[in-house]
């Protein structure tokens, strides 16, 4: 392990995500109801321009006034290339900052994008006397993003997850597709179909776990294909991403289950844990299980694995 070690950011169970238009108050209530461990109430994209004052009134009104049942909650301010994003973070936080856990900041291009965010979070919780500090998310969703994700990621000390956002990401690169967070069939590797976003994933979990965030998938557009947004799941999660959008409620059960870790692994897991207490008892660094050796670098992926389910139970209970 190198001496240079980044702290880890604030644990959250963030498996599904659900992204609620802050503009339609009538799925707010729902919202509060269903199984997402998370909700963003969207300023940005979902919100016409005529309506985003609105919207954001009806979010201050949201997070006062409705019982979100425990659930983290997160604003999508618009971005800072717009006159609206400061009048996002002014009016929310100073109005409802006590009942937000985080603000997501959309189409971060460069460190210096958080950073405005930082300043005026920091500036409005000293003013109203926040005592808890609201985290900040940022969604890589540009060629300038991706191209900066490393120094992105130690932006902030608020700085908690990082978000691919396929379509816009898509959008900036130029890139042909059939579905956003699907597959476009013409990029393929001797006749397999290939993800065409691999490394950009991959290059974003690893900023994320160098400095201590969480990864999270974005959207998967065609909610009527749970399969396809299983597999586009399942993907992103043997990657490392610890969540995933849910664009519809019934993306979020979807979610849930492959976010989750599975029963026989959370056994296994369980399992390497006493396997290696009792090598290491035995004056050893290394033990066998199910005739396979597993060591130290066992051990470290086998408590992530119990620490997410232990995260879970307390969750359902």
């Amino acid at each position: 392990m190198s001496f240079t070690q980044y702290k880890q950011a604030r644990t959250r169970l963030q498996r599904s995500e659900l992204a609620v238009p802050g503009s339609n108050p009538g799925m707010f209530e729902k919202a509060a109801t269903c199984n997402a461990d998370y909700i963003f109430l969207d300023c940005e994209d979902a919100v016409i321009p005529d309506d985003k004052p609105q919207a954001r009134k009806n979010i201050i009104q949201a997070l006062n006034e409705i019982d979100w049942r425990g659930k983290t909650m997160s604003v999508r301010i618009n971005g800072l290339d717009t006159h609206y994003m400061y009048r996002d973070v002014v009016d929310i936080v100073e109005q409802a900052g006590h009942k937000l856990d985080t603000i997501l900041i959309p189409k971060v291009g460069t460190p210096s994008d958080v950073y405005v965010v930082d300043c005026l979070l920091t500036q409005i919780e000293e003013a109203k006397g926040i005592k808890d500090p609201i985290g900040i998310e940022c969604l890589i969703e540009t060629a300038l993003g991706g191209a900066n994700v490393m120094a992105i990621a130690q932006s902030s000390k608020r700085l908690e997850a990082l978000h691919f956002g396929v379509a816009d990401y898509a959008a900036s690169m130029r890139a042909r597709t059939v579905n956003i967070g699907g597959l476009n069939p013409d990029y393929n590797c001797e006749g397999a179909l290939g993800d065409q976003w691999h490394a950009a994933l991959v290059n974003m979990a690893t900023a994320c776990r160098a400095f201590g965030l969480r990864a999270i998938d974005g959207p998967f557009g065609d909610f009527k294909d749970p399969e396809g947004y299983k597999a586009a799941a399942r993907r992103v999660a043997v990657l490392g991403y610890e969540g995933k959008w849910a664009i519809h409620p019934s993306q979020i059960d979807l979610a849930n289950e492959i976010m989750s870790p599975l029963e026989k692994e959370v056994d296994r897991a369980k399992r390497v844990l006493v396997a290696l207490e009792e090598a290491a008892k035995a004056g050893k660094g290394a033990a066998q299980l199910d005739g396979k050796m597993i060591d130290a670098a066992s051990e470290r992926m086998a408590r992530n694995v119990v620490k997410q389910a232990e995260i879970i139970a307390a969750k359902n209970k």
